[in-house]
């Protein structure tokens, strides 16, 4: 199996979505374009549960053929390590079980083998999760009902940053909020290994009352597209220097 490129959206809210396109259709889009979308629905004990934000959580998962997950705020922590690698684990099995169809028939999943094989799957699946490049686009909610949890939030992606640091294949990470102080989404940090800077980031985010969730899922798609253009021109750069003298 290559080695390839995991592409997720993570994206972290308490809310409603009440502004620009439908979030589950934008999730939808992502997922056409090989990108899974992960949902974290942050609550605390403040929060009453409305079946509505819940059910759009896991709409937009199902959607971007992510993972969805309701978390209390202590919780989000390990929580968005959790879901970040639940979701490798389930697209790498999702292309092995692919294979296994184009050799075996239709119908034949990584379930379906025997345990001995299974096994030798589930290791080749670990081995990509460790090796494959992954990239990571992050929105988190600034919407007011979240301005306590924000810290919390900071907090959980730097642990993410940190704890995928190990990984033998390439890490990309970019943020943004939505909504942006200016614009309905915006952009804080671009494509880069490490998060070093979020937290001068988080510092100056002011919390605002609209949550532009579609909008927001569109802009990381498109992010993934200006990624795959600059590392094009890198590659062509560096096969460029390879070339003959």
């Amino acid at each position: 199996m290559k080695k390839g490129t995991l592409k997720q959206i993570l994206l972290i809210t308490d809310g409603c979505s009440n502004e620009g396109e439908d979030p589950v259709a934008m999730a939808a889009l992502a997922r056409e374009q090989g990108i899974t979308v992960n949902v974290i629905g942050v609550l605390d004990q403040y929060d009453t549960e409305d079946s509505h934000g819940l059910q759009e959580v896991e709409g937009i998962a199902q959607a971007g053929g992510g993972i969805s997950q309701i978390v209390q705020t202590k919780q989000l922590a390990q929580t968005v390590q959790m879901v970040t690698k639940q979701a490798m684990t389930q697209t790498i099995k999702g292309v092995i079980n692919q294979q296994l169809q184009d050799i075996l028939g239709d119908g034949e999943t990584v379930e379906d083998l025997p345990p001995e094989k299974r096994g030798k799957v589930m290791e080749v699946v670990d081995e990509v999760g460790e090796t494959a490049d992954l990239h990571v686009c992050i929105l988190v909610d600034t919407s007011a009902s979240m301005k306590n949890k924000l810290p919390t939030v900071r907090e959980a992606l730097t642990d993410l940053s940190l704890s995928l640091s190990a990984r033998m294949g390439e890490n990309q990470f970019c943020l943004f909020l939505f909504p942006g102080k200016r614009k309905s989404v915006q952009k804080v940090i671009s494509w880069t290994p490490q998060l070093d800077s979020i937290k001068r980031i988080f510092e100056k985010i002011s919390s605002h009352g609209i949550t532009p969730t579609g909008p927001a899922i569109k802009e990381a798609v498109k992010s993934f597209s200006s990624l795959s253009r600059k590392q094009s021109l890198v590659d062509d750069d560096e096969a460029y220097d390879d070339g003959p003298r």
